[in-house]
């Protein structure tokens, strides 16, 4: 029976460990989604602004396409111009044959005839050479445009290059994004594990104390005396030894990766209204500066650390009862990115 015992005792002894395995593989995961979401945010900003400049590219090639259709009408236009110019020429060139038949045959018709003759024929040669001029003129203009209209379809075609060539880079940049941003997660989350595995260490079992996700839990007992934002000589005590813990593994860390302790307060349900505290939020935001500032003190830079009050707003036991309140009056520790 003795020997029963001993073995019914020994095989209860393994859940726990078992629980807290299981426990820990899960807060691993939510960890990781977590900042794979943040990191396909950030990747959605950094698409949105190469976006911007393949607009501003393609809306530039609209402009010159308009350009260029306009260039195409007006090249129409004189060629139609030009045309007509060459009818006109012919006409005048077969009036002027008219005219030279009309003085030889009447050459014999006597001295003041033949000046009226030569005189319109003269007329005729004036207007002949004007609408060759005008001919000529217009050629001109013509080889102008189409001179235009090549420089134009270049434009067009550098262009639309230069947008083939900023997708293919905006698709690069992304690939690169998303492998530097995995790359961010996997050390973030090593440190992070590093840092629950020492403060595991150094905190020992406690009941005030727990995970919950891939936070710290502290109930605020640990730190403060009801009602009030002022650290206790125990919890300044406390956050010596996480202080260290966070000192040394922020040297650890590669200064290339943006992390903060983010410090959040919480309260209970039950409403305060105090003159010093007139709401919930004013005592968990006065809750989690208080920790924040003495954390500095103890040498955590101050750029790698921020405060958030929730109220009552984020409870993680919905009951009405003094134990879901002790429960939920408690200050976290998160490390992510800012």
């Amino acid at each position: 029976m003795a020997l029963s015992r001993t073995y019914r005792r020994e095989q209860l002894n393994f859940w726990p460990g078992f629980v807290d395995a299981l426990s820990t593989m899960l807060i691993g995961i939510v960890f990781l989604l977590s900042v794979f979401v943040l990191g396909q945010f950030f990747l959605s900003q950094e698409l949105t602004g190469k976006d911007t400049a393949l607009e501003r590219l393609n809306r530039q090639i609209s402009e010159l396409s308009d350009l260029l259709a306009l260039e195409r009408v007006s090249n129409r236009q004189a060629q139609e111009n030009l045309l007509l110019m060459q009818s006109t020429l012919t006409r005048e060139q077969s009036e002027r044959g008219r005219l030279q038949g009309a003085l030889e045959a009447q050459a014999t018709n006597g001295p003041a005839q033949l000046a009226d003759t030569q005189k319109a024929l003269d007329a005729e040669k004036q207007l002949s050479a004007r609408a060759q001029a005008t001919v000529e003129q217009v050629n001109m203009q013509i080889q102008a445009m189409r001179r235009q209209l090549a420089a134009l379809e270049q434009a067009i075609e550098a262009s639309e290059a230069k947008d083939k060539e900023s997708q293919a880079r905006i698709a690069d940049l992304g690939s690169r994004l998303n492998v530097a941003l995995a790359q961010r997660v996997q050390e973030l989350a090593r440190y992070r594990s590093d840092f629950f595995g020492r403060l595991r260490q150094v905190l020992g079992a406690r009941p005030d104390i727990r995970v919950v996700g891939d936070r710290f839990v502290f109930q605020s007992e640990v730190f403060f005396d009801a009602g009030q934002a002022v650290l206790k000589p125990e919890g300044k005590a406390e956050l010596d030894k996480l202080a260290t813990i966070l000192t040394d593994l922020g040297h650890e860390m590669p200064p290339d990766i943006p992390w903060i302790l983010r410090v959040d307060g919480h309260t209970d349900a039950r409403p305060i209204r105090s003159a010093q505290f007139p709401s919930n939020w004013s005592l968990s935001t006065a809750r989690a500066v208080a920790v924040v500032e003495y954390l500095i003190t103890r040498g955590l830079p101050a750029d790698r650390i921020a405060a958030t009050g929730f109220g009552e707003f984020q409870p993680l036991d919905l009951a009405s009862n003094d134990e879901a309140y002790r429960r939920n009056r408690r200050i976290e520790f998160k490390i992510t990115e800012r």
